[in-house]
């Protein structure tokens, strides 16, 4: 029989994402992090909330395509909002320029979010605001992350946003198969993003 307990799994396949993302935007927002109101994109089951209000935030929404996760990120309880939203296809459902931060961790991958949401972060933030997103860097993701990559410097070269830091973490998360481990390491990489908004925009696009 199979005896792997649930638990040590999470620990070990989500846990690192939520933790280290939570860290790098903390790093760069050092002060008012309890006022600031943080908007969790593809919130699951609420982890990266709880890893930033360890770290000292206290405000949250949540977005998530899930009906499920939805419902374990409610009983954790650190959420003011939490709305359904298929992240796919629909608009974020919050007014632009509305949130100090705004978070993906762990959905901007193949098969998940597609990178067409970006323009969505951007606006939902407000200027001057944080956005932090992470994707893995394994085999299978290539191509999203260099689209990705693609989108993030088109709109760095357009000014929307600034770059604070991109951090790239050898070992993010376990790899879930043989074939996605490398270089002899059962973890997988991934990348953290923190972009910041810029304070003026040429168009009101509200």
């Amino acid at each position: 029989g199979c005896s792997w307990t649930p638990v040590k799994d999470v620990m070990f396949l989500d846990y690192r994402a939520p933790l280290l993302a939570a860290e790098s935007l903390a790093a760069v927002m050092r002060e008012n992090r309890d006022h600031a109101l943080v908007l969790d994109v593809a919130c699951g089951t609420g982890l990266v909330a709880l890893q930033l209000q360890r770290l000292g935030f206290r405000n949250f929404h949540g977005v998530d395509g899930s009906a499920g996760m939805l419902e374990l990120a409610r009983s954790k309880t650190v959420y003011q909002t939490l709305q359904k939203s298929m992240l796919d296809t629909d608009s974020l459902p919050a007014h632009s320029d509305s949130y100090d931060v705004v978070v993906i961790v762990g959905a901007l991958s193949e098969g998940q979010v597609p990178h067409s949401i970006l323009p969505e972060l951007l606006r939902v933030t407000k200027p001057g605001g944080f956005i932090c997103m992470t994707t893995r860097s394994n085999t299978s993701n290539q191509l999203y992350k260099e689209q990705l990559q693609t989108v993030i410097e088109e709109m760095e070269q357009k000014t929307l946003w600034e770059r604070v830091r991109v951090q790239e973490i050898e070992h993010w998360e376990k790899a879930t198969s043989v074939h996605e481990a490398e270089k002899n390491t059962e973890y997988i990489s991934g990348i953290i993003y923190v972009y910041r908004k810029s304070k003026s925009q040429d168009k009101n696009d509200n």
